[in-house]
């Protein structure tokens, strides 16, 4: 008895031979494949190829110059930084569970105030830090990649009797 799932060809996987070195053939794109580069492949026949799907580009903005035409309004978001801090932080004690809750909700509200000013084309990214305040010294610092010409930031430190917090807010030009 022969066995007939063995005789029947696989529908499944197809082998495509691409042409021998030495000779050179065009794809189907239409470029000249470089001997060299010539293998045999396997094609599935369930894979789909979307030639008609659409490829998300970003929408033309019609700007011709290469930096923003509004500045990171270092000012203001200094301002902010400073009203908001002192008004949450001003009658707090340093609690280690409230503490992780303020720095959250200082986040929040500084990144509201931020994305009232309706900056364009600036992505922001809000850091808060607060510790307690016990005659230890402390460093924060960063490193960021960006152009200095159009990337900023802002910063403000805050302290009272129990606590200190330090509030950065990062300007990164968007193109």
């Amino acid at each position: 008895m022969s066995e007939p799932l063995k005789d029947k060809p696989q529908k499944a996987e197809k082998k495509i031979k691409i042409h021998p070195e030495g000779s050179r053939a065009k794809e189907k794109t239409g470029r000249i494949k470089d001997p060299a580069s010539t293998h045999v492949m396997h094609v599935d026949e369930h894979v789909t190829h979307h030639e008609d799907a659409a490829a998300t580009t970003s929408p033309n903005t019609y700007q011709l110059a290469t930096g923003p035409y509004k500045l990171f309004p270092i000012t203001t978001i200094s301002y902010i930084l400073k009203e908001e801090i002192t008004h949450c932080l001003r009658d707090m004690q340093y609690e280690p569970l409230h503490s992780r809750e303020m720095t959250l909700t200082l986040c929040e509200v500084i990144r509201t105030r931020v994305k009232e000013l309706m900056i364009p084309r600036y992505k922001t990214v809000i850091l808060v830090h607060i510790g307690q305040l016990n005659g230890q010294g402390m460093q924060i610092s960063s490193r960021c990649l960006w152009d200095p010409n159009f990337d900023t930031f802002v910063s403000h430190s805050f302290k009272n009797t129990s606590l200190f917090c330090s509030a950065t807010v990062y300007g990164i030009y968007f193109e």
